[in-house]
């Protein structure tokens, strides 16, 4: 029965999407707004058709490894390096502000200092999603702005696992200092042992059964998953695992025959995340929630350009890239659901201050998604000019 339910929901997710994604391209809308809003029409909140948000969410889960990997493949490691030494000041110090602006909101609309500060940890990051889906992704002049998006991107994510083990070290502070020095010994051996991997087995793997391509197929997908999974068990997080995979095997020729047979993969599972953040949103709280989330929405779309463009002017970057990587990154992250999802199992944050941050984040995805596909190329402009795949 649950093997029914489960292919019932695939088809009214799907069967949904194909719908509503006609019609948003027939109103020139972007296809992510369809997603979410399917999930909330769809969801246990609107008609009740899709009830197990959870499940979905993990399946969806997927698609975020797949997008690391596939950003991971396009990296060459040198200039990776490069740009994440440029752009760790500009990291920290807006994670800082955003922090502070998030505080003074959640403070001043009454809610308790624990829920202040997580709704200000909330609001530090960008949405990886977002950034990378909004890029394009073969134009080579826009290679400096998408490396230094993406370094961002990963600064502030290795910043958000921090956040994280904080919070789950709250249920066992004894062991808390162990597990940030676990976290902070295993990212360098895991990038170590995946180059050394790569480079003796993988590759040697590849160049003998090269002619096999369903074999290559499944060679990077279980390279993909399984360095995810080793990430994922040494306190990182799956996504940077599957950032190390594809960066670990960007300089082969093969990276880009192994990026080209998962993208349609990983579309797959996008379009359950982007429905599982519809379908997961309780509506019934929107009446106590709408007021401080659209405030912090505004915020955060308005200000974010402004601090990362004060940002990477001091270090050297122009105007015109510094607005555009600003708005790219204006928006908050799938980390704060899950910082949200946390801190509420945790008992540090009340129902509304946790459906404060997803509405934060729903809005933002979609202002943000908006500023970007009308003004910027990405491969779902609405433009034709600006199209960029």
């Amino acid at each position: 029965m649950e093997g029914h339910n489960l292919v019932f929901s695939f088809f009214l997710i799907f069967t949904g999407a194909a719908i509503l994604a006609s019609a948003a391209l027939y109103t020139r809308q972007p296809l992510l707004v369809a997603y979410i809003v399917l999930g909330a029409i769809l969801g246990p909140y609107g008609m009740g058709y899709v009830s197990d948000t959870q499940m979905m969410s993990e399946i969806s889960h997927i698609g975020i490894i797949f997008l690391l990997f596939l950003l991971g493949l396009d990296m060459q490691p040198s200039h990776l390096i490069h740009m994440l030494k440029k752009a760790t000041l500009v990291a920290i110090g807006s994670s800082v502000i955003f922090f502070a602006t998030g505080y003074g909101i959640g403070v001043a609309f009454g809610y308790t200092q624990a829920e202040a500060a997580i709704i200000g940890a909330a609001l530090m990051f960008s949405s990886t999603i977002i950034g990378i889906k909004l890029l394009p992704t073969t134009v080579l002049h826009h290679r400096h702005t998408g490396e230094l998006v993406v370094g961002l991107l990963l600064l502030q994510d290795v910043i958000a696992i921090m956040v994280l083990l904080f919070l789950y070290s709250g249920e066992a502070e004894s062991n808390g200092m162990g597990t940030y020095l676990k976290t902070l010994a295993a990212l360098p051996i895991l990038i170590v042992s995946a180059f050394v991997f790569v480079k003796y087995v993988l590759l040697k793997l590849i160049q003998r059964f090269d002619r096999f391509h369903e074999y290559i197929f499944l060679l990077a997908i279980g390279w993909c998953l399984g360095l995810a999974e080793i990430a994922q068990m040494s306190g990182l997080s799956a996504e940077i695992g599957a950032f190390v995979a594809g960066v670990s095997i960007a300089t082969s020729p093969i990276a880009q025959y192994i990026a080209t047979s998962l993208k349609p993969l990983r579309d797959f599972f996008l379009i359950l995340f982007f429905f599982s953040i519809g379908a997961s949103f309780n509506l019934t709280l929107l009446g106590d929630i709408i007021l401080p989330s659209i405030i912090l929405a505004v915020l955060v779309v308005g200000l974010k350009p402004v601090v990362f463009r004060f940002l990477l002017s001091k270090i050297s970057e122009s105007k015109s890239l510094a607005w555009e990587v600003g708005f790219r990154l204006g928006q908050i992250s799938e980390f704060s659901l899950l910082i949200a999802y946390i801190a509420t199992s945790a008992a540090l944050i009340g129902q509304e201050a946790s459906h404060v941050i997803q509405a934060t984040a729903i809005l933002t995805f979609l202002l943000s998604t908006y500023v970007v596909i009308f003004n910027y190329p990405s491969p779902i402009a609405v433009s034709d000019k600006l199209r960029r795949d």
